[in-house]
């Protein structure tokens, strides 16, 4: 009964088109916006800060960016990675040649090297689609691998192939701690989320989706599927270098181009189809589900008190992460955030059977 819409009029299109039209809906989003900000920096433990929490806002960032692409675009990617490594050595370098520059800029500027990346990458889409769009997307993913091993001059020539971020200091405060490294990362994940929210809603929103649902008959009612593809890759690989250059600088603090390799472009694409395509929400809960379950599955043997190796626990939880993948996909093809569009419905109803 808590969850029923009587007596909720709108009574204008602002209403009608806002963001979350359901006041139970408002309240809940501002009730978790304001525990994520006020209460988890100061009850966390560092260890939580660290390990699951800060990973998982920068990989929901990350999923965000390519949701956009593949949910609401329709246009397979396998080289996320790959961007969120040209993102965090742009950053890199960028704070390198100019340390004067604020480094909400140092990121944005990043984020750009990436969506130029991204636009380039993206070109062979005018012309190809599937499973061919995807063995191009994956050709980035080793081309910069090779690109940022070979040329030292993007690692500032250090002779390991490592580099070691700055400080992370902006608008003269420095985010040393990890329940600031926190905030910083929530306070990003929050507008970039805002600004997917509203641009999957608008023109550009509306183009992807018609491209994605019928290309042809997008074309012939007008939709260009220059401007549609190479927008979805420049605005998807933005944010996707954005988190890139969040993962090196305020989760690893130090890093080699191995932090970027072709398993983060896997489980950055797992998450968005574990999630949900075409879904803001199901970039946090897929984010969600692949960073916290494989600590939970790590976690559980000692809870339960059966005494294994370290060996026999890796490979237990590889295989319950993957056959719980398959399962949710069977279950569920469309993902968490259909799961959790299911019950919103069940509870609109409730207790009435229709």
């Amino acid at each position: 009964m808590i969850y029923r819409e009587a007596g909720q009029f709108r009574t204008s299109y602002g209403a009608d088109e806002a963001l979350f039209p359901i006041r139970q809906d408002r309240l809940f989003v501002l009730a978790v916006i304001i525990v994520a900000f006020l209460v988890v920096p100061f009850a966390a433990s560092e260890y939580l800060l660290r390990a699951i929490l800060i990973p998982f806002l920068i990989l929901a960032i990350a999923a965000i960016g390519l949701n956009l692409l593949v949910g609401y675009c329709g246009q397979i990617s396998l080289g996320s990675a790959a961007f969120m490594a040209v993102g965090a050595y742009a950053a890199y370098d960028i704070a390198l040649f100019f340390p004067w520059l604020n480094l909400v800029v140092v990121f944005a500027l990043g984020g750009l090297c990436a969506a130029a990346a991204g636009i380039l990458f993206g070109l062979p889409s005018l012309r190809i689609k599937g499973y061919y769009l995807a063995v191009a997307t994956l050709a980035a993913q080793f081309f910069f691998d090779w690109l940022f091993i070979r040329i030292p001059w993007f690692t500032g020539y250090a002779s390991s192939g490592s580099v070691s971020a700055p400080p992370l200091r902006t608008f003269g405060v420095a985010f040393d701690t990890p329940a600031g490294r926190y905030l910083f990362c929530l306070t990003l994940l929050v507008l970039i989320a805002l600004a997917a929210k509203n641009l999957v809603r608008g023109r550009f929103g509306r183009m992807w989706m018609a491209i994605r649902d019928m290309d042809i008959a997008a074309e012939i009612i007008g939709i260009r599927p220059f401007q549609a593809k190479l927008s979805a890759f420049a605005v998807s690989s933005f944010i996707v270098g954005v988190s890139g250059a969040l993962w090196a600088f305020v989760h690893l603090g130090s890093w080699e181009p191995l932090a970027f390799s072709i398993d983060r472009s896997f489980e950055l694409l797992f998450m968005v189809v574990i999630g949900g395509l075409g879904s803001i929400l199901g970039a946090f809960l897929g984010a969600a589900f692949i960073t916290m379950l494989p600590i939970f599955l790590n976690q559980l043997p000692g809870l339960l008190g059966i005494p294994l190796s370290t060996a026999m626990i890796s490979h237990l939880e590889s295989m319950s992460f993957g056959a719980l993948i398959v399962f949710f996909l069977i279950v569920e093809p469309q993902g968490l955030a259909r799961l959790w569009s299911i019950l919103r419905e069940k509870l609109r109803l409730w207790p009435f059977p229709h």
